[in-house]
């Protein structure tokens, strides 16, 4: 069977990172030829770099890297270019295509996209607001294939200098692009702000980087209860050392960086928001708190850091969890799909 994944983005976030464990988990499939068509400069090509067998397809836009590609069983587009460059290549060469959708936001009814869904020989939502949101359109049956957590590794010993460094101090961490507009890092920063005097032992601790940082850095300025750490390779061993996580989005697919906290044994405190909810599950795997509300982000805060049994508690349990959003089941479920879909368009 020969599979070509599309991800034409420019970055690395976590629709690149899924793609990447989807591609590294099939690579034992030794009836799968796997090939991935991706920008020049895309993460993901140094990312996939010591997958056997993978082949990979420059291309810059939508119309590059047919050619190259050739006829393969089937096109999986990852991303919102992908779904294009998948439409356009059927028309060239005739391959199906399957496209995984990630973001919560409807997928807006303009010809185009009604053109590209319905000619698809499979949609996938990767959380059930994205499956309501798909099937209300019409334009197909809808599967739903969740994200899965990286299996992410650390080193004991930065995780304990990452600690020494705030000794003394109830961590509350958060990892994401610094955009506001998605993550939500505004309302963290008044919950710090509300907190700073009530549990001034609380320590906010931001990992990553994006267009807002410069602005978000200035909103919090005045705050000895901020760190900005910025962009790490080696996030796990920061996210182990938390006692914490918050996660305040506005609007998300699924959220798979949670799949790595739990992983990690870190409780969470995260919104409402998106598909959120189909991994964190109220007062068993984590706390939920409205979108956008820093009163109720507080307040959680505040009830995980003076109980260590519920911290303890709501660990456990999301850990035990987690089976069903391994890079395995992940694997398997959309192997099955890609079989069923080709039986259906012989």
């Amino acid at each position: 069977m020969k599979i070509a994944h599309v991800n034409l983005a420019k970055g690395f976030r976590g629709g690149e990172r899924q793609t990447a464990l989807l591609i590294e988990a099939l690579a034992s499939r030794p009836h799968l030829q796997q090939t991935l068509v991706c920008r020049k400069d895309s993460p993901l090509r140094d990312a996939l770099a010591p997958v056997p067998g993978l082949r990979v397809v420059e291309a810059t836009h939508q119309l590059a890297g047919h050619a190259r590609t050739g006829r393969v069983d089937l096109v999986h587009a990852h991303e919102a270019k992908a779904v294009h460059w998948a439409a356009l290549h059927r028309i060239a060469t005739g391959s199906a295509y399957v496209i995984t959708r990630r973001v919560d936001a409807q997928v807006k009814d303009k010809w185009v996209n009604r053109l590209t869904y319905r000619h698809a020989a499979s949609r996938v939502a990767i959380s059930s607001i994205i499956h309501r949101q798909l099937a209300a359109r019409g334009w197909g049956e809808v599967d739903c294939v969740p994200s899965a957590h990286s299996e992410p590794t650390t080193d004991a010993r930065e995780t304990a200098a990452f600690r020494r460094r705030f000794d003394g101090k109830f961590l509350i961490g958060h990892a994401g692009a610094l955009v506001d507009r998605h993550k939500g890092q505004r309302v963290l920063i008044e919950a710090a702000r509300r907190l700073q005097h009530e549990a001034p032992e609380m320590q906010f601790v931001f990992l990553g980087q994006g267009e807002d940082a410069e602005a978000l850095q200035t909103a919090s300025a005045d705050l000895d209860n901020v760190s900005w750490l910025g962009f790490k390779d080696n996030i796990a061993d920061y996210l182990a050392g938390l006692d914490v996580f918050a996660f305040p989005s506005r609007n998300e697919g699924l959220g798979s960086v949670l799949l790595d906290v739990m992983h990690l044994g870190v409780p969470i405190v995260a919104s409402e928001a998106g598909g959120i909810p189909d991994i964190v599950e109220p007062e068993r795997t984590g706390l939920l708190v409205p979108v956008g509300d820093a009163t109720a982000l507080a307040e959680a805060l505040l009830r995980l850091k003076g109980d260590a049994g519920l911290r303890a508690r709501l660990a456990a349990t999301a850990s035990e969890r987690l089976e069903r959003f391994s890079p395995a089941r992940m694997a398997e479920a959309y192997l099955g799909l890609y079989e069923r879909t080709l039986r259906g368009s012989t």
